[in-house]
């Protein structure tokens, strides 16, 4: 899973892998948060002293993500497990997001903004050390514009023909209705 590049696994699925120095790059980021509180200071001491290096180990065993023909799942957690899918059609855009500390790390972030998401209720999703963000982005937005492309197509004509049956049954009720209207005295 956690191999140096974007793996193919299957023809229409892709399994995105994960930069092990994301591992550090947790432990301090959460670490010096915890000192910033102030109260989490002990807690930091601990956490810096082996516990934050065995959570970022395991947090990283269990880093998923994979894009399908339609969507693109993502799982993480250790004691909560979170697992996130997203439809392609609904993925407005795929933001890039590289900070003074993530690229010292060699990492990235990748932010997906979807259509009909509330930004208060954490809809969105973001993604941090995935090798080769750039191409999996693009790849990303590829697989949505055929998506789009494919569902335009044939969505396209079913729905003309769906149209096309209301106003057929439109007219024949107009019809009936002026016939009443004619015969009426």
């Amino acid at each position: 899973m956690n191999s140096n590049a974007v793996a193919v696994s299957e023809p229409t699925s892709i399994r995105a892998s994960f930069n092990p120095l994301i591992r550090p790059y947790l432990v301090i980021t959460i670490g010096f948060t915890m000192i910033v509180t102030i109260i989490g200071i002990p807690v930091a001491v601990v956490w810096f002293l082996g516990l934050g290096n065995w959570w970022a180990r395991h947090y990283f065993d269990r880093l998923d993500c994979e894009l399908t023909a339609k969507s693109i799942r993502f799982r993480k957690g250790i004691l909560v497990q979170v697992e996130k899918t997203i439809p392609l059609e609904n993925i407005q855009d795929v933001t890039f997001i590289e900070g003074p500390l993530l690229k010292h790390f060699n990492l990235s972030t990748l932010k997906f903004e979807t259509a009909g998401a509330s930004h208060s209720a954490g809809a969105n999703m973001e993604l941090t050390g995935i090798i080769d963000a750039q191409e999996f982005r693009n790849k990303i937005l590829a697989a949505r514009d055929h998506l789009k492309q494919q569902g335009g197509q044939s969505g396209s004509t079913a729905t003309q023909d769906s149209t096309l049956a209301v106003l057929q049954r439109i007219e024949s009720r107009l019809e009936e209705i002026i016939t009443h209207l004619k015969n009426r005295p």
